[in-house]
């Protein structure tokens, strides 16, 4: 009898390591992603444990590991649990991570005016929305826009001298922006900036966190630097419009996270297009295609294409971003579908470096 029960259990096995996960290119055993199987009298039950609640392809991946155990001789009836435990990054082992963070990573631009905030809050809300945990570092110190564009007010307090951050629609956010009034102007230099860098990084409370996404300023200065410097970053995801002036600033982002080895995760193409409300035709008012195509230029993932649209803007201005506000809209669902593309890319960047680190 036991050595049916183990028959049966290596062929439930074997039917499941014909399920591969599309991302990660491996299969499903072998990636360790099946839990606590039971058997019994022909009834098979186990969990499929993905690295992230944002899989595109959960509901197909488990109709498809239902259909192979479902194949086996001896097996009448098939319960799944599709669970998620996002993977921890592993990049930057010797530089100090922030205790109960998972995965830090930057969105970065090489200019100003390329909505890249507004891409970031729209990201976090997204991926918040998947049952994901998220915080929201808003690191554009001299201009703090984060906090409107949450709709969060008030200013954080201190427990056991921790700051405890602010919420709104799920992620937790940091920001001067709390600190300061609207319209006072901050005139730091470069060691002033570092100081309040580390201190939003090591002295907030940011809880358990599967993403704590990180807003730069534009450009590749002090900020990018402290961070890169101090900070385990595990990927960058870089934000441009499609016009060549905004890309070859895009382009320099790439290659000084290159330069100090943080991960590129991809490049999300913001104002991609206008889509006319009345008639749907698309108009590229800042030419199209940029982004896919310095994507391919530097072997990056392209993660997707914005629209320029007025809700859009409309929702930064009120502090109801349209992921949250109009989750069903065009918009959202193209920055829901960015968001999945993010934590696979996240995903596929930690196994990568853990296998790496078993080679060496």
């Amino acid at each position: 009898m036991a050595n049916e029960r183990k028959a049966l259990e290596q062929a439930i096995y074997d039917a499941l390591r014909t399920v591969k996960d599309p991302d990660l290119n491996k299969d499903i055993v072998s990636l360790n992603f099946i839990k606590d199987l039971k058997i019994d009298d022909g009834k098979v039950s186990f969990a499929i444990e993905l690295t992230t609640p944002a899989c595109p392809v959960k509901k197909e991946m488990e109709q498809w590991a239902r259909e192979a155990v479902m194949g086996v001789s001896g097996v009448r009836e098939v319960q799944i649990r599709m669970t998620s435990s996002v993977s921890r990054g592993m990049a930057g082992a010797d530089k100090q991570g922030i205790p109960g963070v998972k995965n830090i990573v930057a969105v970065g631009s090489g200019k100003g005016g390329v909505g890249k905030s507004t891409v970031t809050v729209n990201l976090a809300i997204a991926l918040a929305r998947t049952g994901a945990s998220v915080g929201l570092l808003d690191a554009d110190i001299y201009g703090p826009n984060i906090p409107l564009m949450m709709g969060i007010e008030g200013r954080p307090h201190a427990i056991d001298d921790r700051i405890q951050t602010l919420s709104n629609y799920g992620v937790r956010v940091m920001s001067m922006g709390f600190l300061t009034s609207d319209d006072t102007p901050l005139i730091w230099r470069g060691p002033m900036l570092h100081s309040v860098i580390q201190q939003f990084l090591h002295q907030v409370d940011w809880g358990e966190l599967d993403y704590l996404l990180i807003d730069l300023p534009p450009g590749t200065g002090d900020v990018q630097l402290s961070l890169t410097q101090t900070v385990p970053l595990m990927g960058a995801v870089i934000v441009s419009t499609p016009q060549d002036v905004a890309l070859q600033d895009a382009r320099k982002a790439i290659l000084m996270f290159r330069q100090v080895r943080v991960e590129i995760l991809g490049i999300v193409e913001n104002m991609s297009y206008f889509q006319c409300p009345n008639c749907s035709e698309r108009t590229p008012i800042f030419s199209h295609g940029g982004g896919a195509a310095t994507a391919a230029r530097f072997d990056v993932p392209f993660l997707g294409e914005v629209p320029l649209n007025v809700a859009l803007r409309e929702g930064g201005d009120t502090g109801k971003p349209i992921v949250a506000a109009d989750p069903s809209s065009p918009v959202a669902q193209a920055f829901a579908q960015i968001a999945e593309r993010v934590a696979a890319q996240v995903s596929i960047t930690n196994i990568n470096n853990a296998n790496q680190m078993i080679i060496d």
